[in-house]
This record gives C-alpha cells, structure tokens and sequence, in this order.
C-alpha cells in the first residue's frame, strides 16, 4: 500500500532443543518474553461510493485494545491517496504531505494523538468523525486508517509537513453500544490498519496522438507519438501495471532502428509501449520515441497509433484512441497514408509530431534495453524496473539476518524490523 506501517515491531524467537538441553545441564531457566505488548483492533469501516468531485465525507473510524492493560497514549492517522483531501484538522492532529516514489503515488497522511487512557475490551472512537473531501480529480481513491501506540508520523518522502491542525482538539469517546473485538484477535503487535476503497463518479479522457513523417528512400527518421490523459479524472490501477498500453503499427516499407524503451515489439512493425508508472494524473502521460528508417515506397501504406490494455469505463470519448502515422517519401506523389484515421472516425494524427532526419542507420527494430524516455507531464520515467514495459519484471527484495546463539547461554534473540512501506 502507499504509507509505512507505524512503529517499529519486535521478533522473538526461541532457541532451539539443543539450546534448551544445555540450559538444563547448567541449571539455568530459560529467558521468558513479555508477552503483554498491546494490542489494537480496529472495527469495521464501510467503503465510500458514489462521491461527487467537490463533495465532503467523513468515515467512522472505531477501536478496541484487545490487550490486558490500559494504555496511557493511542494515534489514529488517515492516508489519501492524491485524489482526496483533509478539510480543517483539530488542533491534536498533524498533516504531512509525502512524495510520490517507487511505485507509490504521492499522499496526504494526517496524524491525531489521543493523550487519554484507552482501557482494555472497551470500543473508542474520536467524538467527532473526521471530514474529507473528494478533488476535482477524485476516482478510484482509498483511504487508510491506522490505530497505534507508537507515533506513526512519517519520517521519509516528506515533502511538506506537520502542519499543525487549527480546529479545536478532538478526544475519544466510548462507544457503550459496540460490540468490542476479541481478546487475540489482532493481528500486528501495537497497531491495526484498513484500507477503505473511496470511488467518486468522475470521467477521464485517454488519448493518442499520431505523427506526420516526411523523407526519401534510404533515410532514418526520429520522431515520438503520445499518450494523454486529458482529464479531469486521475486513473490509479493495480501496482505493478501500467496506466494503459498503447499499439504503435508503423507504415509498410519501413523498418524500426529503435524503439522506446517502454515498447517491445509484437509483430511485423507493432510495437506495444507500456507507462512508467501504474497511475497517470490529469495532462500527464507517455510520450514514446523511434527511429524509423525508409526501405522503400508503399503506395497506400500507414501506420497508427491505438489505445489498448484494461478496459476504460470512465473514458467516454473513443474518437482519439487512434491516431494516424503519415508517411510522405519524396518522389512517390505525396503521403503513403492518407488524410484519415486507421479504423475510420478516429483522430487523423494531424497534431501530431513531425519527424526528423536521423543520422542513425543502425539495423534493428526490436525494443531496446533503454528506459529512457519522457512523460508528457514533464517528469522523467524512473530508473530500474518500470511498471509496465509489455515485459515481465521483477522487483528486488533485500533483507538480510544475523544471529549467533552459544549453546546455553542465550534463549532469547529480539530482531527489531525497520518500517516498511505497504
């Protein structure tokens, strides 16, 4: 998910029967673990549907310390994915605002401590619910909501924050008439989280543009088509996916020096481009880079450029999925492409780019191993694994353990986790 899971936790592992063994040769008794750590379970929350842009919304949130003592100090926290906004915060709560990285797209994380004793097998619950507010390009948006004992503020990404709430303070308040968790029924040592899927009715515009291309026989062309998200909606899709694919079909009588490194090749002339990321904001997108050499004059040949991947439910507006590449060879009698669009009634790709003469004959037409490449917002494509490449990829994972127990000397080997981000 997109925010670190709060505080740090605590392994505690047992030495094995040789360990034990050795102990009872020595008559020693081995090391027992406190087990009475805290444990914080959070009640159901309903998902949130069917919200207008501009429209405000609050999502109970209740608790229960299913442990066996009374804690002194709780902090409820509240992730938005960028579609969603905190209104006025009350003064014991913090707002921060964390950058987008890796996979993850940015958020706005706001942080309440209850300084007020939480008492065992009763439900809590802030005496005011906390509003929120879907954006102008509010979609398919989440809310995450984390009870801790442990201050859960961000300490990395923080672009901005804490911003110190102005609303009076909020406290918590019995809830009598719940019914409180079980006691062992939380998973996680001090904390309990949820996602909670937010949906706003909303619409965004997916399109192509093409390209018009100009040169003889013999010559290598640069040129880039492009992927746009008009708006005004933000599209999130699965981590690890693309935003969309986009099909880029180049003109008969061509070969590809080199493609995008976002694009791998498919058939005779195809390429499938994929995104940099799993989620595109409003006037961002893709734009994809080829060189493309002339073998010879195809009288009628085209190219184009067509939208593919998941379906679009929220695109209304199918006329500029595809877009045309028109191909003029000097000496032939003009463009081998024509004036229309592949498929018919689409865009004809006239604002599209227009190419340039490469100095680059290098054989090829495979996708390249680059992950090079710009996005039309302005922002580079990231280095390493991308999110959708039309190639299979896999994400690192690092981690590494040590531990040395001497036969009966030690029962007990605490490992402390860092922070992650889910």
């Amino acid at each position: 998910m997109f925010q670190a899971v709060p505080g740090s936790r605590t392994l505690r592992q047992t030495t094995g029967a040789l360990g034990a063994v050795a102990l009872m040769a020595l008559g020693a008794t081995p090391a027992v673990a406190d087990d009475s750590t805290p444990e914080l379970v959070l009640g159901e929350i309903a998902p949130v549907t069917g919200l207008k842009p501009g429209s405000a919304f609050d999502v109970p949130v209740s608790f229960t310390n299913t442990g066996t003592e009374a804690l002194g100090k709780v902090w409820l926290s509240y992730s938005l994915t960028q579609g969603l906004s905190h209104t006025e915060l009350p003064s014991n709560c913090a707002r921060y605002e964390v950058g987008s990285f890796d996979e993850a797209p940015s958020y706005s994380y706001a942080v309440c401590e209850f300084d007020q004793s939480v008492e065992p097998g009763i439900v809590y619950a802030p005496e005011k619910s906390p509003e929120f507010k879907a954006l102008g390009k509010a979609y398919t948006d989440e809310l995450r909501a984390v009870v801790a004992a442990d201050d859960p503020a961000p300490t990395e990404g923080v672009d901005e924050g804490p911003v110190p709430g102005t609303g009076p303070a909020v406290k918590l308040v019995e809830q009598p008439d719940a019914t409180p968790a079980a006691p062992g029924s939380g998973e996680h040592e001090g904390w309990d989280a949820a996602d909670v899927p937010v949906t706003a009715v909303n619409t965004a515009d997916f399109q192509v543009s093409g390209a018009k291309l100009k040169g003889k026989v013999g010559e290598t062309l640069s040129f880039e088509v492009k992927f746009t998200n008009a708006g005004p909606a933000w599209v999130r899709r699965e981590s690890g996916t693309g935003a969309t694919k986009v099909v880029v079909q180049m003109p008969a009588g061509t070969t590809v020096t080199k493609a995008h490194g976002f694009c791998d090749k498919i058939a005779a002339r195809t390429y499938e481009c994929g995104t940099s990321q799993a989620w595109v904001d409003p006037g961002d997108g893709q734009t994809y880079t080829f060189k493309l050499r002339i073998d010879k004059a195809v009288a009628g040949a085209k190219g184009s450029v067509k939208l593919a991947g998941e379906p679009r439910p929220f695109d209304e507006n199918t006329a500029n999925d595809t877009a045309a590449i028109l191909l003029d060879v000097a000496g032939s009698g003009g463009s081998t492409g024509g004036g229309g669009s592949t498929d018919g009634g689409g865009s004809t790709g006239g604002g599209g780019a227009t190419a340039t003469p490469s100095g680059d004959s290098t054989d090829g037409g495979g996708s390249t191993s680059s992950t090079g490449g710009s996005t039309t917002g302005g922002s580079s494509p990231l280095d390493g694994d991308l999110a959708s490449t039309g190639s299979s990829s896999t994400l690192p994972l690092a981690g590494a353990a040590a531990a040395a127990v001497a036969v009966g000397t030690g029962a007990v080997l605490v490992v402390r986790r860092r922070k992650t981000r889910r």
